[in-house]
């Protein structure tokens, strides 16, 4: 992949909007601080902007809100809102995408219409009990970074899932286990990066091993056969195309023995830190993290600005 927007940032004013008001604070604040490095490197004049409460407070006169806030406010539509009724152009998806994205359910129902492989799934609320056969996974559908999720195999260990998973909402997805290698696809302007391979040492791949150095090992690209690499990728571009997603995502896939997928979710704005698996995708591509940063914020002035 060719650096593509060498330059588009020197002398352009850019708001990077970090931290938020939800579980993913310091996560997006670490990212934050990676972008806001790279920014500067490609020439942008930068104003960093710690948010903490669920408002803005952003110049009109920025050429560019380059958003890095994870999870809720961040990357489920509500910020993305705001932006738009201000006129002021910013980075990533618009707000039904990332809205659509965000919400494990919805995208569940957009995979099952697009025919994306998805393992089998449920929704239930208060009061319900799943249908589906053990083991399975219970999941906070409107939470990121893995916050809100459990692998129950063993119905003793429901009640205390489901009421976690509760206070995030009155909703809650529940999904086959799927038992397969643990993928990740980067999608930049509508083509696949690299896959990567994560390895959790020991446990899943949650909160922890996501952001503990060492927790994991990542193998980019994947060890995969020709033919298994283009068949994930396919996958993931299926994936990101049924959420209507235009500028960048990642799309977590788990591969089976017998070669069988399922898409888990897709992020709209993956991680950004030293750890994160969207940089290292892009660095095997030939982008280093400041033309990653730069690609990101050419793709999305394209798609926002006259």
């Amino acid at each position: 992949m060719k650096q593509q927007y060498s330059g588009i940032l020197k002398d352009k004013t850019v708001a990077l909007l970090m931290g938020g008001p939800g579980k993913e604070r310091d996560v997006s604040l670490r990212s934050g601080a990676a972008v806001a490095k790279a920014l500067r490197t490609a020439g942008a004049h930068l104003v960093e902007i710690d948010i903490t409460t669920p408002e803005i407070v952003v110049s009109e006169s920025v050429n560019l809100a380059f958003n890095i806030i994870h999870g809720t406010f961040g990357e489920d539509g509500h910020l993305q809102s705001l932006l738009h009724a201000r006129g002021i152009p910013y980075t990533g998806e618009g707000i039904e995408g990332s809205r659509t994205a965000f919400d494990k359910i919805l995208s569940k129902e957009a995979f099952d219409r697009a025919g994306v492989p998805t393992s089998r799934w449920e929704k239930i609320r208060r009061g319900e009990s799943p249908s589906l056969p053990l083991p399975y996974v219970v999941k906070a559908p409107r939470q990121g970074s893995s916050v809100g999720v459990h692998i129950i195999r063993d119905a003793a260990a429901l009640p205390a899932a489901l009421e976690d998973c509760f206070q995030y909402g009155d909703e809650v997805l529940i999904e086959s286990f799927f038992v397969g290698r643990e993928l990740t696809v980067g999608i930049l302007g509508g083509k696949a990066l690299p896959v990567v391979e994560i390895v959790p040492v020991g446990g899943f791949y949650d909160y922890d091993h996501k952001y503990t150095s060492g927790a994991s090992e990542y193998f980019v690209p994947a060890h995969l056969t020709d033919t298994e690499s283009a068949a994930v990728q396919s996958a993931a571009c299926a994936a990101h195309q049924a959420l209507g997603l235009e500028v960048y995502s990642r799309v977590d896939i788990l591969l089976a023995p017998d070669t069988s997928m399922s898409v888990l979710e897709i992020n709209t704005i993956p991680g950004m830190t030293e750890l994160s698996l969207l940089p290292k995708a892009a660095a095997v591509a030939g982008l280093n993290f400041p033309a990653l940063c730069e690609e990101i914020a050419g793709l999305s002035m394209e798609k926002r600005m006259p």
